[in-house]
């Protein structure tokens, strides 16, 4: 390298830094656009905390829940209110990628805000009271087929949003022609989706493994069917998939942050630079470990058009089935 490269490269590794250091941050927050107990609860705290045991930030990241419209409520603050706020970041995933699909947040679209990064991938499931005499997938199922009034199924998200996808899938590939027959009950998170099943309202659970794993320990669910190609490994290997129960349906939940459309240049970079210094930490690798999340690396541009693709993809879903023209 001659000595002008090397004083360029140097120059340009200065400036990175810069720039990063031009940020600076103050009063993180992280909104999680439902109410506590579930997945994008779960995604905020979780990170906030590593975060700050990590030293990755110097304040603790405030958490504040904004439940409504399947993450529709948050969307719109972030996109009319808070639009150039440097210090907020906001919990999303595939559920978050169904509701912008299927145009379920009237007038806004992914391009209005900013994608930062993934931590990670959580597998569906679907679960039922511990109590249950179901223990299967297709005993569930097979009650939906022969009565479709007697089966309610909750989940978090919005009716037609990524836990109502999950179960319809599931119908599908169980051979349930309309799957619309399926009675899908929404709730603000899949906190308050499991505390209604665990009250007799309903008689299923539709939601993500990270979520589910806390009603397991403590023994008030058992979880009939993960959504994955195969077992998951540690504490979560006994539970076993719809694949091996011979039902082809696969349903893996992104989780990631966006950030708002008019955060500077500066501040998403730095964002971005420490969500991927947490998800490459030891640490954040034993928290996946201990929730069952799958690896998925993105930041950036890539994550942008990862969730571009992953709208795509849900439309096509949606459309197939009937959610959307």
């Amino acid at each position: 390298m001659t000595i002008s490269a090397t004083r360029g490269a140097i120059a340009a590794a200065l400036l990175s830094l810069s720039t990063l250091a031009a940020y600076a941050q103050e009063n993180p927050e992280c909104i999680a656009p439902a109410n506590p107990g579930g997945g994008w609860d779960f995604t905020c705290r979780q990170v906030g905390k590593s975060m700050q045991d990590q030293g990755l930030i110097d304040q603790t990241m405030q958490v504040v829940n904004l439940a409504g419209g399947g993450g529709g409520v948050a969307f719109a603050e972030v996109v009319n209110k808070r639009g150039d706020d440097d210090n907020l970041i906001v919990a999303a995933s595939s559920a978050t990628a169904t509701r912008l699909a299927q145009g379920a947040y009237p007038g806004n679209t992914m391009d209005q805000v900013r994608w930062l990064a993934s931590i990670g991938a959580d597998y569906g499931v679907i679960a039922v009271a511990a109590d249950s005499d179901m223990d299967t997938l297709p005993a569930l199922l097979d009650q939906i087929k022969a009565d479709p009034t007697s089966i309610s199924v909750a989940g978090g998200s919005a009716v037609g949003g990524w836990d109502h996808l999950k179960v319809l899938i599931a119908a599908n590939a169980y051979g349930i022609e309309d799957v619309r027959s399926v009675k899908y009950i929404a709730f603000d998170g899949g906190g308050e989706a499991v505390t209604q099943l665990l009250a007799g309202s309903v008689q299923a659970f539709t939601g993500d493994i990270s979520e589910a794993k806390g009603f397991v320990d403590s023994g008030d669910i058992k979880v009939i069917a993960v959504l994955a190609p195969e077992r998951l490994d540690g504490e979560f290997a006994e539970m076993p998939t719809a694949k091996e129960q011979g039902i082809d349906a696969i349903g893996a939940n992104w989780r990631g942050f966006y950030a708002p459309g008019g955060m500077s240049d500066e501040a998403y970079d730095m964002w971005v630079s420490k969500i991927a210094d947490l998800y490459a930490s030891d640490a954040w690798k034993e928290v996946m470990s201990a929730n069952g999340l799958a690896p998925l690396d993105l930041q950036g541009a890539a994550f942008e058009e990862f969730v571009s693709n992953s709208v795509a993809q849900i439309q096509t879903i949606s459309r197939e089935i009937g959610i959307i023209k």
